[in-house]
C-alpha cells in the first residue's frame, strides 16, 4: 500500500508540476487531492503515509516498529524512483529545474511545513482523541496544497523525501538540492513528533496523570 500511494503522489507531482503539460496553478490542488484520496485508500491498510519524513515521525511517535520502519522507507523511496522515471518516459525530463530561493531558505520552508504535515497527520491519524473520524485525508491532502500554494515558489514545495527523490529523476528538481530537502524534511518529521509526544502528555492533576 505505501508503495501503492507514494507512486500515484510522486507521479502526480511529475505530471501536474510539467511546464508544457501540467496543471500550472492548480498542481497544488492535484497533488493535495492524489495525497488525500490515497490515504483515504489505504490508511486502514497502512496508515498512509507515503513519505519518509511522515513515516519518521510515526516512528518517533512509537506506532512503528524498527523493521516496519525500514520497511515503508524502501517502499516509498523505491516507489518514488519508478514514478519519476516513468514520468521522464512520458513526457522526457523536465526543461529545467524549478527556480528556488538560497538553499537556507528552501531548508527553512520544507521542515516547517513539512513539521506541519506530520503534526496534522500524527494528531487526525494516530492520536486516541481521533479514532475513527472520517475526515483525516482531508486534513492531510489540505496540508500538502497548503504548503505548495504558499511556498511552492521558495523551495518547490516538496514536504516529501520520497517527492524529492521522484522529482529529482524527473529532473523538476536539482539533484544538487536533495540533501538539503531530505535532511529538513526528516528533522521537521522528528520535530512534530516531538511536539506531538509533549503536548499529548496529560497535565499533573488531570484524568490520566501519574
Amino acid at each position: 500500500m505505501e508503495s501503492i500511494g507514494a507512486f500515484f503522489l510522486v507521479l502526480t507531482v511529475c505530471l501536474a508540476t510539467h511546464p508544457g503539460t501540467g496543471a500550472g496553478a492548480l498542481a497544488p490542488l492535484a497533488i493535495g487531492g492524489a495525497l488525500g484520496v490515497m490515504v483515504f485508500a489505504g490508511g486502514h491498510i497502512s496508515g498512509g503515509h507515503y513519505n519518509p519524513a511522515v513515516s519518521t515521525a510515526v516512528f518517533v511517535r512509537g506506532r512503528l516498529s524498527h523493521r516496519d520502519f525500514a520497511g515503508y522507507l524502501i517502499a516509498q523511496l523505491c516507489a518514488a524512483a519508478l514514478a519519476g522515471l516513468l514520468a521522464r518516459a512520458l513526457l522526457g525530463a523536465a526543461p529545467d529545474p524549478v527556480a528556488v530561493s538560497a538553499i537556507w531558505k528552501l531548508a527553512v520552508v520544507e521542515l516547517l511545513f513539512t513539521f506541519a504535515l506530520a503534526y496534522v497527520v500524527l494528531n487526525v491519524a494516530t492520536s486516541d482523541a481521533t479514532v475513527g473520524n472520517s475526515f483525516y485525508g482531508l486534513a492531510i491532502g489540505g496540508t500538502v496544497a497548503v504548503g505548495a500554494l504558499a511556498a511552492g515558489g521558495l523551495s518547490g514545495g516538496a514536504f516529501n523525501p520520497a517527492v524529492a527523490l521522484g522529482a529529482s529523476i524527473f529532473g523538476t528538481f536539482a539533484w544538487s538540492h536533495l540533501w538539503a530537502y531530505i535532511l529538513a524534511e526528516i528533522l521537521g518529521g522528528s520535530l512534530a513528533a516531538g511536539s506531538f509526544i509533549y503536548l499529548e502528555r496529560p497535565e499533573p492533576g488531570s484524568p490520566g496523570a501519574e
